[in-house]
Formats: structure tokens, C-alpha cells, sequence
């Protein structure tokens, strides 16, 4: 049973069947599956875990219910030997989603199909590949494709990931943050000059409680310097897009009115995610590729 860890290890052939995949169950195709799985997440999530649990659900999969506060976690048991725990009374995968950056490596003597729901700031496959799925619905293709990520890059791992696979595939990707937060990438301070060659801008949440923010990037100063302001949209091409994984600081990284404004795919991603998170399922578990 493969593992989905992270975009680096996915070719862009699976990455690619993975995306039909959700294709085929967005269209309505049912392809129930026999098994039982788990969730651990060790970290809130809102969309992430739902999500899974939607997928999980319709495929038909049984899900035990995890929750690290009334677990032997708070006696101090080891993710590894949670796993192991898990394993042993016959759960078939494992999402788990921790702070701890590449937790995944310390499981390498489990033998249960595990998917990462987010290692701290290292990666998060799951969301990059709903975010894929979302632009080639739009676009139809990767190639010649500008992508602008703008906000917290160093500690985020929805920009790790799809900058990995974007340039995989052939798209061009573009930073913009502060220089503080540009964490070892190539970036740039000007969003505007990027905007009118932009296809998709793609706005991340400052992730607040991963490091402390100096006053000059409160709301309102970031909003001015970064954000994704009314005035700046409306420099945007008339086919370009907007994606935010979401949480959304309304009125910080992006406006408010622009949340749900018509060039805004929020929400279709939130959509997507079930259709790709259940293509993944049916990957991990019976190795479909």
C-alpha cells in the first residue's frame, strides 16, 4: 500500500490519474470500498478533517473516532506507538496531521497505508493536490500557467507543497511576502508588478500561532503591503483566478468583498477536496495508480 507523505514523492503520472481519479467521482462514478481507517490529527482543523471524513464516508470506508485529548496521548504515548496500536487491531490507513515537521519518518516500521495531513511547515499533499485539481478545472492544463503565492511562505506548507508540483508540472510560481518570510525562496516584495502576468493568486493565511508578528505586519499594514486588496484585483486578467486554502483572515491577506466575488475559487476548492481526498483514499488503500 503506497503512502501519500509529501508532492515530492508523486510523479507527475500519478499526480495526474490522481486528478481524472477526482474527476470521475466529481461526476457521480461510486466505487465503494471494504476497510477501516483513522484520523489523527494532533493539530484543529476544520477542512482538512471534515473533508477526509466526507471522503472516508462516501467510499464507504468505516472510521473510527480519534481524539488526542481522550487518548493515551495525554499519558504520553508516542505518535509511533499510536500507530503501531492501530495497526495491530487492523486499521487499514492512517490520516494523521501533526506539528512536528516530517513526523512520518519515525514510522517507517508501521505497516498501515499513511496519508499526511500536514507535517507542521513542511507539506500538506492533500490540500496541493485539491489546489492542482481546482486549476486544471480551470485551465485545462499546468503548462504556461503563472501562479503568484503570496503570504507566509517559510512556514507554510501549502506553498511548499504545490511549488514542488507546479514547477513539476510546468507552471510557473511566483513568491510575494515580506523578506522575512520568504524561507530560502526566490521572492519578491511587489504584487502589484506580478498581478497583470498572474493567472492565479494565490493567497495564504499568516499563520500567527507558528511564529510572532512584529507590528509591522499588523492587519492593517499587512493588508496595505500584501493583502489582496479591491484596488489590486481589479489588475488581475479578466480570466485570472483567486485560491486561498483557507482559514481566511478576512480583511489581512485578502478583502472581504473578494472572498466570494466571481473570479474567487475558495470555496470550489473546499468542494474539490472531498473528490480528490476520496481518489487518494482509493491510491493509499488498494494502490490504484
Amino acid at each position: 500500500m503506497p503512502n501519500v507523505l509529501t508532492m515530492n514523492h508523486l510523479k507527475n503520472r500519478t499526480i495526474m490519474k490522481l486528478l481524472k481519479r477526482a474527476g470521475e467521482f466529481e461526476r457521480g462514478e461510486q466505487h465503494p470500498m471494504t476497510g477501516t481507517i483513522v484520523n489523527l490529527f494532533y493539530e484543529p482543523s476544520t477542512r482538512t478533517k471534515m473533508s477526509f471524513e466526507m471522503a472516508e464516508h462516501r467510499m464507504g470506508l468505516t472510521v473510527l473516532p480519534f481524539e488526542t485529548a481522550f487518548s493515551s496521548v495525554q499519558k504520553g504515548e508516542t505518535l509511533y506507538d499510536t500507530v503501531k496500536t492501530f495497526e495491530s487491531i487492523g486499521v487499514d490507513g492512517i490520516v494523521i496531521r501533526h506539528e512536528e515537521e516530517a513526523y512520518y519518518e519515525e514510522l517507517k516500521g508501521c505497516n498501515v497505508a499513511i496519508i499526511n495531513g500536514g507535517d507542521g511547515s513542511g507539506q500538506h499533499p492533500t490540500q496541493s493536490l485539491l489546489d492542482l485539481y481546482t486549476i486544471h478545472q480551470e485551465f485545462g492544463r499546468f503548462e504556461g500557467i503563472h501562479v503568484t503565492i503570496v503570504g507566509d511562505i517559510a512556514h507554510s506548507r501549502v506553498a511548499k507543497s504545490n511549488a514542488a508540483a507546479l514547477k513539476q508540472l510546468g507552471a510557473e510560481v511566483s513568491f510575494v511576502c515580506p523578506e522575512e518570510w520568504s524561507g530560502g525562496y526566490e521572492t519578491s516584495q511587489n504584487l502589484d508588478e506580478l498581478l497583470p502576468d498572474t493567472d492565479v493568486v494565490m493567497m495564504l493565511r499568516v499563520q500567527h500561532e507558528r511564529h510572532a508578528v512584529s507590528a509591522l505586519f499588523s492587519k492593517e499594514n499587512y493588508h496595505k503591503q500584501f493583502g489582496l486588496t479591491v484596488e489590486r484585483e481589479r489588475k488581475m486578467k479578466n480570466t485570472a483566478i483567486i485560491m486561498h486554502p483557507a482559514p481566511i483572515n478576512r480583511g489581512v491577506e485578502i478583502a472581504d468583498s473578494l472572498v466570494e466575488c466571481e473570479r474567487s475559487r475558495i470555496f470550489k476548492q473546499m468542494a474539490n477536496g472531498v473528490f480528490v481526498r476520496m481518489a487518494v483514499l482509493e491510491y493509499a488503500l488498494k494502490g490504484r495508480d
